[in-house]
């Protein structure tokens, strides 16, 4: 039968992760460059 996804969890994840993991996230995505060309889609690092 059909799920029911609207539903909440009843169990809630808290997370707790470290300054430097935050840090290495937002510098990496800040690198991140996407350029779409037509159908073709290419990633590229800026460092």
């Amino acid at each position: 039968m059909a799920k029911l996804y609207s539903e909440q969890s009843k169990k809630e994840i808290k997370l707790n992760p470290k300054d430097e993991t935050v840090s290495f996230i937002l510098n990496f995505s800040k690198s991140l460059s996407v350029i779409k060309y037509k159908d073709v889609t290419f990633e590229s690092h800026k460092n």
